[in-house]
C-alpha cells in the first residue's frame, strides 16, 4: 500500500496556506512539482545558471547535472542515455518529428494516426497529407471511445511507414495495449509514435520492454519542470534526417531539439528520479516497482469515483467504468458546458477543468460537442481518499 501521507508530504504544494482546503483535480492538465525538482531548479538558478560544459566549476557542474538528468531518467524509462532528447514541449517535439519523417517518407508512404489523440500526436502528422503522404485514420468506438487493434490490423500494409497513437487518451483514458500494437506495426514494418503524456503521470513506463520506436511526454505532467521528453530508440534515431544544427549531427540528444533546451529545467528533471527513488526506500521496493504502487493507489481510489458519476442522470462518462482497465482522467459529457461545472466546483474547494482539452476530433467521434465540452476530474497518486470523498460530495452538489 502506498503511503499517501509520505507521499504528500514530498510536494510543497500541499503545505502552502493557499491550497489549504482545496482538492486539485485537474492534474492532467499538469501536477504539483515534488520538493527534489524545486530544489534542484532553484540551486541551478542560484548557483549555475551560466552557460554549460566549460571548463570553470559552475559550468562544469551545471553540465554534469543536465547529463545527471538525461542518464538517469532514461535509465528508469529503460533506454539509452543518448536514445533521450529533451524539447520546450511535447507538441513542439511532435512538430520537429514531423518534419523528420516528412523528409524520411516517399511521396504515396502512409501514416496511421488515430482520433483518440491529443491534437499533439494526431495534427502535426495530419499535415503530412499535404506534402503527398497519404494519412490513415484507426478510429475508437463512437460509444466507448475504445481502440480495436483488430480495426488497426485492417488498415496496415506494406504502404504504413508510421504507427502514432496514445497511451492513453486525455478524455477517454482507457489504456491502450502498447506491447500488442507495436508488434502488431513492426510486423507490417512501420514504426510506432506513443503519445505516453497522458499515461506517464501515472507510473514511469519501461519504454525499452514496451518495444515502441518514439514515446512521448511531459515533465511538468510528471511533477516536474515545464519541458517535453522524447524516447527516439537509436536506430530510428540514426535513420532520421538531422533537425539539429549540421554539427550537431553526430549526437542524437542534438538532432531533434533544434532550439538549445532550457539547461534549468533539464537540470531540475533528475529531481523526477530522486522522488521515485526516494519513494522506493521509503517502500522498501525498486525503483521500478514505483509505478505498480501508484497504479494500485490509483485504482484503489477511482472505482468509487466512477461508481459514483457512471449511473447519473444527464451524465455521460467517456471511456470504460472499470478503474483497472483506465488511468484516473475521468470525462464527463454533461448537459451544460462543463467549464460551467468546473466553476461550480470552484466554489466547494475543488480544482477542475472543463473544456475540449485539445481532444476536439475525440469528442466529435463520440458525439460531443467540442463547444461544450467535457468537466474532466483527474487525479495521481498524492491525492487522498478524503479528496475523492470531497468530490463526489461536490459532485452530489452541483450536478
Amino acid at each position: 500500500m502506498l503511503d499517501v501521507e509520505f507521499v504528500r508530504a514530498q510536494f510543497p504544494a500541499f503545505a502552502q496556506p493557499a491550497l489549504q482546503g482545496q482538492a486539485f483535480f485537474e492534474n492532467a492538465g499538469g501536477s504539483y512539482a515534488c520538493g527534489a525538482v524545486i530544489d534542484r531548479l532553484t540551486r541551478f538558478y542560484r548557483e549555475r545558471k551560466v552557460q554549460p560544459y566549460a571548463p570553470y566549476d559552475a559550468s562544469r557542474l551545471g553540465g554534469e547535472e543536465m547529463d545527471e538528468a538525461r542518464s538517469r531518467l532514461a535509465a528508469l524509462l529503460g533506454v539509452a542515455g543518448d536514445e533521450l532528447s529533451f524539447g520546450p514541449s511535447t507538441t513542439q517535439n511532435t512538430y520537429v518529428l514531423a518534419q523528420a519523417f516528412r523528409r524520411f517518407m516517399a511521396p504515396g508512404e502512409a501514416i496511421i494516426v488515430t482520433n483518440q489523440d491529443h491534437e499533439a500526436n494526431s495534427g502535426p502528422w495530419r499535415r503530412l497529407a499535404d506534402e503527398g503522404f497519404e494519412i490513415r485514420e484507426w478510429r475508437m468506438d463512437p460509444d466507448s471511445g475504445h481502440l480495436d487493434p483488430a480495426d488497426l490490423e485492417d488498415l496496415l500494409d506494406e504502404k504504413v511507414r508510421l504507427v502514432c497513437f496514445p497511451h492513453c487518451s486525455n478524455v477517454v483514458g482507457e489504456i491502450n495495449p502498447v506491447v500488442e500494437i507495436t508488434a502488431l506495426a513492426h510486423a507490417a514494418g512501420a514504426f510506432v509514435c506513443v503519445d505516453g503524456v497522458s499515461y506517464a503521470p501515472h507510473g514511469f513506463p519501461d519504454v525499452g520492454a514496451m518495444g515502441a520506436d518514439i514515446y512521448l511526454f511531459s515533465s511538468y505532467k510528471t511533477y516536474g519542470p515545464h519541458q517535453g521528453i522524447m524516447v527516439i530508440r537509436r536506430a530510428l534515431a540514426e535513420a532520421l534526417p538531422n533537425q539539429g544544427h549540421s554539427f550537431n549531427a553526430a549526437s542524437l540528444p542534438k538532432r531533434f531539439t533544434p532550439a538549445g533546451p532550457d539547461h534549468a529545467q533539464v537540470a531540475a528533471c533528475a529531481g523526477m528520479v530522486d522522488y521515485v527513488e526516494t519513494l522506493a526506500g521509503h517502500h522498501g521496493c525498486a525503483a521500478a516497482e514505483v509505478h505498480d504502487l501508484m497504479r494500485g493507489h490509483e485504482v484503489r481510489l477511482l472505482q468509487p469515483l466512477l461508481d459514483a458519476v457512471k449511473t447519473r442522470n444527464a451524465v455521460r462518462l467517456i471511456g470504460p467504468s472499470e478503474a483497472h482497465l483506465r488511468a484516473p482522467t475521468v470525462a464527463l459529457a454533461l448537459n451544460r458546458p462543463g467549464e460551467a461545472v468546473a466553476a461550480d466546483l470552484a466554489g466547494h474547494g475543488i480544482m477542475a477543468g472543463g473544456g475540449d482539452f485539445y481532444a476536439v476530433r475525440a469528442l466529435q467521434a463520440m458525439g460531443v460537442e467540442a463547444e461544450r465540452g467535457v468537466l474532466r476530474l483527474s487525479f495521481v497518486h498524492y491525492t487522498s481518499e478524503a479528496e475523492v470523498a470531497k468530490l463526489v460530495d461536490a459532485l452530489d452538489a452541483v450536478l
